[in-house]
């Protein structure tokens, strides 16, 4: 199975590089790992044993944030490495000022990780969420570094808990403790064998109850809004969008802010296409008013932005999975998402609380709008959603309060 798996990580390697000669992104994977052992050795301080984080990307990121910044407050002389999987995270967390270095993670292979391994020394290990690396395990667990998974989620359909999930099982005796978000999760690791397992709930409630509170002040976008109502619709692909299309002619007396969740060039104009007569935030003037669709061009505002709305709606529903609904919810906005949301146990919570609403098309999206107008409604369908995401925090003392005996002083 090892054979297999390391010949899957070439092959995966080999796909990045034909994918290359296309896609920035995939030469941005390339790029960002020339040489980077060679790299992260030049910049290192060896003097110190660092925490290192890894995280997938930018999402499981934002998951994982809570832990790293309430380290800090903690140990605030504590020396931080973050990884990065792919380019969406570490591009736009690679200046991270809580940090003391970002890179990527050289490719898993027996031989990067022994040597990316030796030259970190870090003292313990924090993966977020899903991201499984056999060579780096081995190797964490061979010279005795503990390491933990952070807001942890599994179910019956992962390899671990299929007739050819061995090498997959063997990974899991490598991690020192599981912090999961649920008890099936707890559950299914128990069915293994594994009672290193604590139901911690996952970072991303206290993540977003933080972001609410601090929430930060854009002035162009609270002079687009004015007094009217505002329809937020965050992280949206193209089927989102047409949609909503839909909603902005029948409600005149709204406004729509438009969030996608790419922002290249093309993305932006195909975005611009589907509403026209709307504006870009990077072109926003004194002139605010004449507009009533506003499209968001720029990464890291979003979980600010919906502060302005009355109703928001969450994209992805129509592709993989929805993005992050806590993030609308924790500001008492009634949620609206497409229908592949069953894998996001937040999401099934906050239908069965009738605090969010999933559609199938643009007539289902037409009928939730109408509901929605009666302003107690809509409150109260909001308020519902809120109590329901602080009724979730603290994942992250949970976790610090138990890996606190692994970190020196």
């Amino acid at each position: 199975m090892l054979f297999l798996y390391d010949s899957g990580i070439q092959f995966y390697k080999s796909l990045i590089l034909l994918a290359s000669l296309k896609s920035k992104k995939a030469g941005a994977w390339i790029q960002g790992r020339k040489n980077l052992l060679y790299e992260i050795e030049d910049h290192l301080d060896k003097t110190k044993r660092p925490i290192w984080f890894h995280f997938a990307s930018l999402g499981e990121f934002e998951q994982g944030r809570t832990v790293l910044e309430e380290l800090k407050v903690r140990r605030p002389g504590s020396s931080i490495v973050i990884t990065f999987f792919s380019p969406s995270g570490f591009e736009i967390r690679k200046d991270y000022n809580l940090a003391d270095y970002v890179f990527y993670l050289p490719l898993d292979t027996k031989k990067n990780a022994r040597e990316f391994i030796r030259i970190v020394n870090p003292s313990i290990a924090i993966f977020t969420k899903y991201e499984y690396w056999y060579h780096y395990f081995a190797e964490l667990q061979r010279i005795n570094i503990p390491l933990f998974m952070i807001s942890a989620i599994f179910r019956e359909n992962q390899p671990f808990f299929k007739w050819y999930g061995s090498l997959h099982r063997k990974m899991l005796t490598m991690v020192s403790h599981f912090f999961v978000q649920n008890d099936m999760s707890k559950s299914l690791l128990n069915s293994l064998g594994f009672n290193n397992v604590s139901i911690a709930g996952d970072t991303r409630f206290d993540r977003v109850v933080k972001n609410a509170s601090e929430a930060k002040t854009i002035d162009q976008v609270k002079e687009f809004c004015g007094d009217d109502k505002i329809f937020i619709a965050g992280s949206t692909w193209f089927e989102d969008e047409t949609l909503i299309t839909s909603l902005t002619e029948k409600y005149p007396d709204w406004k729509f802010i438009i969030a996608p969740h790419e922002i290249k060039p093309e993305r932006i104009r195909q975005v611009e296409k589907v509403f026209p007569g709307s504006v870009k935030f990077s072109a926003l003037s004194t002139a605010v008013n004449n507009y009533r669709i506003l499209i968001v061009d720029n990464i890291g505002m979003l979980s600010s932005l919906y502060q302005y709305a009355d109703i928001a709606y969450v994209g992805g529903g129509f592709g993989v999975g929805i993005h992050n609904t806590q993030e609308a919810v924790a500001f008492n906005l009634p949620v609206v998402f497409g229908p592949n949301y069953h894998k996001f146990s937040e999401a099934c919570a906050l239908i069965n609380a009738e605090a969010a609403f999933s559609i199938k098309n643009s007539k289902e999206l037409g009928r939730v709008m109408s509901r929605l107008q009666d302003r107690t409604f809509r409150e109260e369908t909001g308020k519902t959603g809120g109590e329901y995401v602080r009724s979730h925090i603290g994942a992250t003392e949970i976790i610090l309060n138990y890996i606190d005996r692994f970190l020196k002083n």
